[in-house]
C-alpha cells in the first residue's frame, strides 16, 4: 500500500516537472514583445535595455535596465541594481530579491521561501510580502500531495469496509 502511494507520488512529481518544463520551453519560443523567458539559464537586462516581462524557471534575473512588465523567478533570485526599473511586480518563488540603491519597482514585491534585501534608497510602489524560509516552499509543494494521499487512503478504507465480509460474533 505504502509502496503504491509512493510510486504514485513520484509519478505525479515527474509529471508536474515535465509540465513545468514544457510551459517554460513553450514560453521561451514565443518571444514576442521583448519578453524574456528562460529555463535554467540566467536572464540579464542590461543598463540600456528594455524588456516587456522577464520570467525564469530554475535560474536568476538581474535587472540594470527597464522592465515594462513583471519580473518572476521560480527557484531563483532577482537582483535589481544600477538604477534598474520594473513597472510591474517582482515575485520570487524559492529565492530572494535584492533591491539596491536608486532602483524602482512600481508594483508589488513578493518572496516565497526566500528573503528580501532592500537598500533604503530603493522605491517600491506596491506592497511588500515575504514568506521567508524553505518551510513555506515545502508546505506549498508537499501539502497538496499529502491531502491527495489522505483522500486516496480514505477511499481505499471505505471500499475495504464495504467489500469485507462481516464476521459473526464469537460465542
Amino acid at each position: 500500500m505504502l509502496a503504491t502511494m509512493l510510486a504514485t507520488f513520484l509519478r505525479l512529481q515527474l509529471l508536474s516537472a515535465c509540465m513545468l518544463f514544457c510551459l517554460g520551453a513553450g514560453a521561451a519560443w514565443a518571444q514576442s514583445n521583448h519578453d524574456r523567458t528562460q529555463v535554467g539559464s540566467n536572464i540579464s537586462v542590461g543598463a540600456h535595455e528594455e524588456a516587456s516581462d522577464a520570467t525564469c524557471f530554475g535560474c536568476s534575473i538581474r535587472v540594470r535596465g527597464h522592465v515594462a512588465g513583471d519580473v518572476t523567478t521560480f527557484g531563483g533570485s532577482i537582483v535589481i541594481e544600477d538604477e534598474g526599473q520594473v513597472d510591474g511586480d517582482a515575485t520570487a518563488f524559492g529565492g530572494g530579491i535584492r533591491l539596491e540603491n536608486e532602483v524602482k519597482v512600481k508594483g508589488d514585491v513578493t518572496v516565497f521561501g526566500g528573503r528580501i534585501q532592500r537598500d533604503p534608497g530603493a522605491a517600491i510602489g506596491g506592497d511588500v510580502t515575504t514568506m521567508g524560509g524553505p518551510g513555506w516552499v515545502l508546505l506549498i509543494l508537499v501539502a497538496p500531495f499529502v491531502i491527495l494521499g489522505l483522500v486516496v487512503a480514505l477511499i481505499v478504507w471505505g471500499i475495504r469496509r464495504i467489500v469485507r465480509p462481516s464476521m459473526p460474533a464469537a460465542a
